[in-house]
């Protein structure tokens, strides 16, 4: 069972203890958050891609985060095409609505987007649909093996972004 890897993975650093499993479903960011009692841009969500050959990429981003397909080439140099669920549970070992960058079935490259990094905590999927654990930022890092930080999403920020465009165009 996924949570069973990702429980191991955690053994690591003692932290197998802080899974929280729930009674009800976290297999979105909307459930995650009202489970956890937090806002949805908390719940950090995995999102997988098709990598280069047959090994898919990992972007772990804050929940309110969008995808941006002209950042995501800028920074891989591919386009960025979803892996379907079945592909999803072949490369991670984990369902969708629990994956995760822990615990997994094959090693994966994973990315951490700084839309995550303005808060203090977050909550990741822990290998089901009913899991999660509270983690800082650079324990994200540190337990994913993230490769690195990157900046590949769009739409949280866009109060921000709304000034800048505003800035540069008055």
């Amino acid at each position: 069972m996924s949570i069973e890897s990702v429980k191991a993975h955690f053994k690591k650093w003692n932290r197998e203890n802080d899974v929280m499993e729930f009674e009800q479903s976290s297999a979105t960011v909307e459930m995650a958050a009202e489970t956890i009692g937090v806002i949805p841009a908390r719940i950090a969500k995995t999102l997988s891609f098709r990598g280069e050959g047959d090994k898919a990429i990992l972007v772990v981003a804050a929940g309110d985060a969008k995808i941006d397909n002209k950042k995501f080439r800028q920074t891989f140099g591919f386009k960025a095409r979803m892996l379907s669920p079945d592909e999803v549970l072949e490369q991670t070992g984990h369902v969708i609505g629990g994956v995760c960058p822990f615990g997994l079935a094959n090693e994966l490259e994973v990315y951490l987007d700084v839309s995550m990094k303005r808060f203090n905590t977050l909550f990741p999927a822990c290998g089901s649909t009913n899991s999660a654990i509270e983690l800082t930022c650079d324990e994200m890092k540190e337990y994913s093996y993230a490769k690195d930080w990157v900046d590949v999403c769009k739409g949280w920020n866009e109060e921000q972004e709304l000034i800048l465009s505003q800035e540069v165009s008055g």
